[in-house]
């Protein structure tokens, strides 16, 4: 669309990069909390054990260059099935615990007050505003499927409406639950929260199940967001006059999809800070692609009446949404920089 619309340049410079932007963070966060997962795991059973956060995340980024070498996106179809409802599985167990616990007497005092000064809070504010622009701008590529001609309409439409189904649900539910049962407690893995000093707040199988569904359903997401890079990779190094299976094409396949999934984990494992992250993503990535580039495309391409109230409505998303993509990329890179202060490289949060 940015090729079409505003030219190749923009297309090539601007869009291309930011989604990509977009996709390998998406990998970065995903890796890095499937690790708190699996770290969460080790702690109950080994509450005095020795093992590091950043050996998780590479055990899991293991996990994701094996599932990484599926050769293309229409072979996820069934993991991306089954991904769907491991996701409302653990989530409906989220939100299960969360009223356990905020309804038993070994559940924390609930302080629902904010933390930190004046300027903390602002940027704080910016900051969350980022992080729901990740969380809620997944569904941007079938929301323009939608737009287009039938039978493409009718059934990303069908899709659009599952996928914001989902998202409500899911999101809503854990949100409100956890926050209800631990305050400002709550911890950016709210499976965290269910570990007070090691000791369960619920029964250890749940949290077990719980921890195993999640670390699944991330490593099917992480594959996904894997394919815009492997299309990249692939591109570049691979031969279409070759067939896909013959030496020529899975020797570099296979050594350009480790070395993404390796960088990945890597990054991963160095900053392991998975709110900050999605805050870059958001701020970066999916401000500007979701909420002001659709309404600057709808101008340029319909080209409203400048007197229409379209036209003002889509001029004053588009800045409304730049001014806050900017503050928010200030606080999100503000955050990281207050984090790498308290916490060193490879640190074990």
């Amino acid at each position: 669309m940015a090729n079409d619309i505003l030219g190749p340049r923009w297309g090539w410079y601007y869009v291309g990069p930011t989604q990509f932007m977009v996709c390998y963070g998406s990998v970065i966060a995903l890796t890095l909390l499937g690790g708190q997962c699996m770290k969460a795991i080790y702690v109950l059973s080994q509450p005095n054990g020795s093992m590091k956060l950043y050996e998780f995340v590479i055990i899991f980024g293991f996990l994701m260059l094996v599932l990484d070498q599926i050769p293309s996106f229409h072979s996820l179809r069934h993991i991306n099935l089954i991904s769907l409802f491991l996701c409302l599985a653990y989530s409906a167990c989220a939100a299960a615990a969360s009223i356990h616990i905020g309804n038993s007497s070994k559940g924390p005092k609930k302080d629902y007050g904010l933390k930190g000064d004046t300027e903390s809070r602002i940027f704080g504010i910016f900051n969350a505003i980022a992080i729901i622009a990740t969380t809620y701008g997944n569904g941007i590529i079938p929301e323009i499927q939608a737009t287009i001609a039938p039978p493409v309409k009718g059934k990303m439409f069908k899709g659009l409406c599952v996928c914001y189904t989902v998202l409500i649900i899911t999101f809503f539910t854990v949100a409100i639950t956890g926050y209800w049962a631990f305050g400002n407690h709550s911890e950016g893995l709210l499976l965290s929260n269910f570990l007070d000093d090691g000791n369960p707040l619920v029964p250890k199988w749940f949290i077990l199940m719980t921890n195993l569904f999640t670390i699944l359903q991330l490593s099917a997401v992480g594959v996904v967001y894997l394919q815009p890079t492997n299309e990249v990779l692939e591109r570049t190094f691979a031969d279409p006059k070759s067939k896909e299976l013959s030496a020529r094409n899975v020797i570099p396949r296979v050594v350009s999809r480790s070395l993404s999934v390796v960088i990945a984990t890597t990054v991963a494992a160095m900053l392991p800070f998975f709110g900050d992250i999605n805050a870059v993503i958001g701020a970066f990535g999916f401000m500007p692609l979701d909420f002001i580039l659709p309404v600057i495309f709808f101008n340029l391409t319909f080209k409203p009446s400048k007197r229409s109230l379209v036209f003002w409505l889509n001029v004053s998303i588009a800045v409304v949404f730049s001014a806050l993509a900017i503050i928010a990329a200030i606080a999100a890179v503000r955050q990281i920089v207050l984090d790498a202060k308290t916490y060193r490289l490879f640190a074990n949060v």
